[in-house]
């Protein structure tokens, strides 16, 4: 099982950035997918999740309303659109998949810079 997340960079506040997480070696369809963050020093966060179906997110209240979870089941692909970011939104960002039996998987992650 691979989880390849891709799309971090360094973005001044208030720019955007699309973060992808392609996934293989599983049945991609079946699993409830999710990002989460993790700043120097600060504890793992969930910052999104998005059902296996793609019918149902949630986000943290941090990023409501900035940011955007959406999946490709065709390409095994999920997306998290940042937009408005802010120099907190800086970390590391990981992307999880969980199926019905608890399960899970972690990508490696990918680093995002906010600052001018």
């Amino acid at each position: 099982v691979q989880l390849v997340e891709s799309g971090g960079g360094l973005v001044q506040p208030g720019g955007s950035l699309r973060l992808s997480c392609a996934v293989s070696g599983l049945t991609f369809r079946r699993y409830d997918m999710s990002w989460y963050r993790q700043a120097p020093g600060k504890e793992r966060e969930l910052v999104a999740s998005i059902t296996s179906s793609g019918g149902s997110t949630t986000y943290a209240d941090s990023v409501k309303g900035r940011f955007t979870i959406s999946r490709d089941n065709a390409k095994n692909t999920i997306f998290l659109q940042m937009n408005s970011l802010k120099p907190e939104d800086t970390a590391v960002y990981y992307c999880k998949a969980r199926n019905s039996w608890g399960i899970e998987y972690w990508g490696q992650g990918t680093q995002v810079t906010v600052s001018s």
